[in-house]
């Protein structure tokens, strides 16, 4: 149940939910297959349906929310499952790597074959929500090419760098590709793990801008630069009976936001983005009760406070909406995971998500000029997304 119909915070789940809505759902459908094709290749492949759901009825209207639907949905409300994996891995290329060519999951998520430590396995707990980086939209895999491999003969120390497209299941777009590289470390029989992650993305390059219609004569703006680039750090401390585990991140998203001047003019200037995610979990009875715990602090206002400023201001708009600067936010789920058998989980839970705007109350700048947002409706406000649910999962197969 989502206590407020509020349409912000465009990168999660409950966006956009009615108040006091309720219902089953999937959230995530994997169906994929293996195939050790020979000694020194293997292939993968995956389909993928998740977050399937539209965002439900208006509580007073009964019509169709006005947000509209999320996730892997046709037009016809039925549920999509699409690729999301489907590589080839040429084992020991040279040794200690591996070449891997195709859809893959990239180097900041899970599964790499090389580095089985990231964030997202620490955590372990996909079906209650996915990694902070993953919210925002950081592509957990692209279609590429990458190398995997290891520094020792133990898998302590090791490496994965990948280029790909940067659209995830979508087709390439642009002449533009994202480089990921990821390097790892374990220490302490494997106990404690340090994996330390950079992207880097062009999204326009060199573009020209022309100015609004009415002020033509002016001629263009100028080129348009915008890319993205991010740092992630993460450090986990496991054992059997209890993992520790913190992430933090910083973006630096170049040209993202959109100014619209009272010159007639648009602008477009560098935001930053900075998040931490901390976590536990933990077994409480054997291998049948276990309990997790979970706080992300995001605040993606770096910079927004300078170009506010500006007195020649008038609107603010950013091109990446994962990465809208003015709603900070903050995020807490925790629940107990109840094993009756192997790879059957049944986790009663709770998922909260707070927002606060990073403007100023009046939303107005510097020099007392009143401008206008996309999220112009939260200015000054705060409110918390609250939903109570009880999670299945299950593993079918081996």
């Amino acid at each position: 149940t989502a206590t407020t119909p509020v349409y912000r915070g465009g990168s999660n789940q409950y966006t956009g939910m009615p108040a006091n809505a309720n219902m089953f759902q999937f959230r995530r459908i994997y169906l994929g297959y293996n195939y050790e094709i020979s000694k020194r290749f293997s292939a993968e492949f995956l389909l993928a349906a998740e977050d399937n759901f539209n965002n439900g009825l208006d509580q007073q209207s009964k019509t169709p929310a006005t947000a509209g639907s999320a996730g892997d949905i046709l037009a016809n409300g039925k549920f999509a499952p699409y690729v999301k994996l489907a590589n080839v891995r040429w084992k020991n290329i040279w040794h200690g790597s591996d070449l891997v060519f195709g859809m893959q999951n990239t180097p900041a998520f899970a599964k790499q074959g090389r580095n089985d430590q990231t964030a997202e396995e620490v955590w372990g707990y996909r079906s209650i929500e996915r990694t902070i980086t993953d919210i925002r939209r950081t592509p957990s895999f692209d279609m590429g090419a990458s190398l995997q491999g290891w520094f020792d003969n133990k898998g302590n120390f090791g490496y994965v760098a990948m280029v790909g497209n940067s659209t995830s299941a979508k087709p390439e777009t642009d002449n533009y590709k994202s480089l990921y590289g990821d390097l790892f470390a374990k220490f302490f029989n494997k106990r404690l793990v340090v994996d330390l992650y950079q992207d880097y993305t062009k999204s326009v390059w060199g573009q020209y801008v022309p100015v609004s219609s009415t002020n033509a004569h002016l001629g263009n703006n100028g080129p348009l630069y915008r890319d993205r680039n991010m740092t992630k750090l993460f450090v986990a401390w496991q054992t059997k009976m209890l993992t520790v585990g913190v992430e933090v991140f910083h973006n630096t998203l170049m040209g993202d936001a959109i100014v619209g001047g009272k010159d007639g003019q648009t602008y477009y200037r560098t935001t930053n983005a900075m998040g931490y995610s901390l976590f536990v979990k933990g077994r409480i009875y054997k291998d049948q009760l276990g309990f997790f715990a979970r706080y992300d602090g995001y605040d993606p206002s770096g910079n927004l406070s300078n170009v506010a400023a500006d007195k020649n201001v008038k609107t603010i708009s950013f091109a990446t909406s994962q990465y809208d600067a003015t709603t900070k936010e903050q995020f807490v789920t925790f629940g107990f995971d109840y094993t009756p058998i192997k790879n059957v989980h049944i986790m009663p839970n709770v998922w909260l998500n707070t927002y606060n705007s990073a403007l100023s109350n009046t939303g107005s700048n510097a020099a007392g000029t009143k401008y206008s947002t996309m999220n112009s409706n939260i200015v000054g406000s705060a409110g918390t997304d609250a939903v109570y649910r009880l999670t299945l999962y299950y593993i079918y197969g081996k």
